[in-house]
């Protein structure tokens, strides 16, 4: 728990007055009051210029301004309904329909791109197991080894990334998930689980597995540092019946006086946002303790997708905001999930639905899962452009979101000119607000173009790329 001894003994480090700005290290900072929170930059601790200055390299993971730069892939399921997701023609597109009309008022903020290939995800002589090579192949753009025990894949491009980026955050990367996992055994037609469960490989062997509670993974990033602390910070928590925030109340209003303004109010910004999603974890176990009491339910996960899928997406908001890392993976569910959506009026399972053999009524239902995920989806990116940043540019700005699927038909379960949507303004490098068909080139082209923006060093090759993906 941060004591006023600990301001005390940082103030010996930090000067604070209208004029002077010391020159403190921002990651020391965090280590010291992120012992239970951590805080999103301030101007008054040096703003951009003290992001700049502690990067070994000028450009890694930075944008212009010398503020943060984010970069996650978010994958959803199963594909989507072509003729509902792609717009009618290139360019401008003056209003985004079907699928993709929750972006229609953040269309300025993304692009949508077209012709884009994950061939290594194709059956060819391995048969079946699309759903296994949908997942796995997405961010690694490599062909899998077909067997339930001899796992064989390839780093994934998130990983790459992080190698270089993630010596800039206490985290190199966080992995989410909003779905069950499996580690092991046979799951898709021969192929190990692993590869069906996991986005993120650290290496060919090496699959990275999301986390899939909300509370364990607030915790790791709010708690106390290691497991056995989390788990005594979480005891003394419920017992007390106190919220994180309790615990540095004291000392936050102390600092909340010696902000400037503009910072004064990031601040109560920062803590409300983080109380709202302690309340909302609170919530969640609650519904998943009365209406699943024969059901034993993991804590902090609700019964409510829309909630779980919220409160996930709102972590990885408050991860990018204090910069506890730059680099995410957030898989909505599994490729193949069968989960079904009652709560939209939809009792089929996903999957069971993907294969509709051009039934008007099952295609209906599809397009209908595809828009609920998106429009999850666009309410992250509002809370992204509705948060300011160090530079005073929002944090979508500053960021590169991928959100898509590595099916690209479901019932066809094809892998070529997968529904891609690129969120974000790269801190000023993409150039946003259209749609763009890109031929057809491999996905890895786009990985490569995105690594170079968060200044990744000597990745000439990625996957299967041919080179980077021009006019982003």
């Amino acid at each position: 728990m941060l004591q006023n001894r600990s301001l005390q003994k940082l103030g010996e480090q930090i000067v604070l007055s209208n004029n002077v700005h010391s020159q403190v290290n921002r990651r020391h900072f965090l280590r010291n009051v992120g012992v239970n929170i951590a805080l999103p930059g301030f101007v008054s601790f040096g703003g951009s210029k003290l992001f700049a200055a502690e990067q070994s390299t000028a450009n890694l993971a930075t944008t212009a301004s010398g503020a943060p730069l984010r970069t996650a892939f978010i994958y959803f399921p199963n594909g989507a309904i072509p003729a509902q997701w792609w717009p009618a023609e290139q360019g401008s597109v003056p209003r985004l329909a079907g699928s993709l009309a929750p972006l229609d008022k953040l269309k300025q903020q993304l692009q949508i791109l077209g012709g884009l290939d994950q061939v290594n995800a194709e059956g060819g002589a391995d048969g079946a197991g699309d759903h296994a090579r949908g997942s796995s192949v997405f961010l690694t753009g490599v062909r899998l080894n077909k067997s339930a025990t001899d796992i064989r894949a390839g780093v994934s491009i998130d990983q790459a990334i992080a190698e270089q980026a993630g010596q800039q955050t206490l985290f190199p990367s966080l992995e989410m998930t909003c779905d069950a996992q499996r580690q092991s055994g046979s799951c898709d037609s021969g192929y190990a689980c692993a590869y069906q469960f996991n986005i993120s490989w650290k290496s060919p062997t090496q699959p990275m597995p999301p986390e899939s509670n909300p509370r364990l993974m607030f915790e790791r990033l709010f708690g106390s540092g290691h497991s056995e602390e989390r788990a005594k910070n979480l005891a003394r928590r419920r017992v007390q019946q106190q919220s994180i925030l309790d615990y540095v109340l004291a000392d936050a209003r102390e600092m909340h006086n010696r902000l400037a303004a503009r910072d004064r109010e990031k601040l109560d910004q920062y803590l409300n946002g983080v109380r709202e999603i302690e309340q909302r974890l609170e919530r969640a176990e609650r519904l998943a303790a009365e209406e699943g009491p024969q059901i034993e339910a993991p804590a902090g996960i609700s019964q409510d997708i829309a909630e779980h899928v919220g409160v996930t997406f709102d972590m990885l908001l408050l991860a990018f905001q204090s910069d506890l890392t730059r680099v995410a993976t957030l898989m909505l569910a599994h490729d193949g999930s069968n989960r079904a959506f009652d709560h939209i009026g939809i009792t089929e399972g996903h999957h069971d639905l993907s294969h509709h053999q051009n039934n008007a009524e099952k295609i209906e239902k599809i397009a209908k899962i595809d828009r609920w995920y998106v429009e999850q989806f666009a309410k992250f990116l509002d809370k992204l452009q509705n948060t300011p940043d160090t530079d005073g540019n929002s944090l979508l700005h500053n960021s590169m979101i991928v959100y898509g699927s590595g099916n690209a038909d479901g019932n066809r379960h094809t892998h070529s000119n997968l529904p891609i949507v690129l969120a974000g303004g790269g801190g000023g490098s993409l150039t946003p607000g259209r749609y763009q068909h890109h031929g057809s080139q491999p996905l890895c082209n786009l990985y490569l173009t995105l690594a170079d923006r968060m200044g990744v060093q000597g990745l000439d090759r990625f996957g299967d790329s041919t080179g980077r993906l021009e006019d982003v």
